[in-house]
């Protein structure tokens, strides 16, 4: 159930990592808004699962395999989308992950950590492919999907672009350097595209959520209970409202940022969906 509705009737949306928690929610609310959605992701199967239940609820949705680390399969799936729907009107990154030789163990290095051990991984131990990984299909990805599906949005001179952040692009989190580093660009993405393409009537924004709970990071902030990790112990006690998100409490800002009409003076921004955790000090 959307928080309130917009009209995006003939309008195609194309969502990259669709088949995931967060933004399987995005396609679903703006499916219900009208849109023909494209439902994206690495694995068929998971855009299939988000399509399907678009369809079931009435609304239009595709599932297309797409790899943002592969643009050959990304203009693969762009002219299937524009066969099938139409030029993309709406494109929302959000594609993205995290790779474990690319992120330490440890939150802060000691001197006993310059001996190496097993399962110990400190800023010396990361692997250049591990790193390269989160770049490739966090900020390089997010980049030339932008490059591919944003094209006619030129031409057309008409469109609007959501790249999804994080909380660790303002402030970096302990033990994901690379995943900091790459949602840090795309930040800085979103403000030098916003006004590289304002001439062209193609307004560009990202989403910054808070801490939610998805396929990637439930076995980091849960235990097999069900209960808080200490890790997720300490994203709570660290944000004022003292709960995670609900994927559904991303919609209303997304439906604010695509719509034409609430938001046609916003781009070039970056807002946090958060419960506080970025404003807060911890003090």
């Amino acid at each position: 159930m959307i928080p309130f509705k917009i009209d995006l009737s003939g309008k195609t949306a194309v969502v990259t990592g669709g088949g995931g928690i967060l933004c399987g929610a995005m396609a679903e609310a703006l499916a219900e808004c009208g849109a023909n959605v494209a439902v994206l992701s690495r694995k068929l199967e998971n855009a299939v699962a988000v399509a399907d239940r678009i369809t079931a609820a009435g609304g239009s949705a595709r599932p297309y395999a797409c790899d943002v680390t592969d643009r050959d399969s990304m203009v693969t799936a762009n002219a299937a989308i524009e066969a099938g729907y139409g030029p993309c009107d709406i494109l929302i990154n959000g594609a993205g992950g995290n790779a474990p030789s690319g992120t330490a163990t440890v939150e802060v290095m000691q001197p006993e950590h310059l001996q190496p051990a097993d399962g110990v991984r400190t800023f010396y131990e990361l692997e250049p492919e591990g790193i390269d990984f989160v770049f490739d299909v966090n900020f390089k990805g997010t980049v030339a999907a932008t490059q591919v599906f944003t094209r006619g949005m030129a031409e057309r001179q008409s469109g609007c672009v959501i790249n999804i952040s994080s909380m660790s692009a303002f402030t970096p989190l302990t033990k994901v350097g690379a995943y900091s580093a790459a949602k840090g660009a795309v930040n800085n993405f979103t403000e030098w595209l916003a006004v590289h393409l304002a001439g062209m009537n193609i307004r560009v924004n990202a989403i910054a959520p808070g801490f939610f709970l998805t396929r990637q990071n439930e076995a980091l902030l849960t235990n097999p209970d069900g209960t808080y990790s200490p890790r997720g112990n300490t994203i709570v006690g660290q944000t004022p409202m003292k709960r995670m998100g609900r994927a559904d409490e991303l919609i209303g800002c997304l439906l604010w940022l695509v719509s034409d009409e609430a938001a046609s003076f916003v781009t070039g921004t970056v807002i946090p969906v958060d419960g506080g955790f970025n404003a807060f000090s911890g003090v």
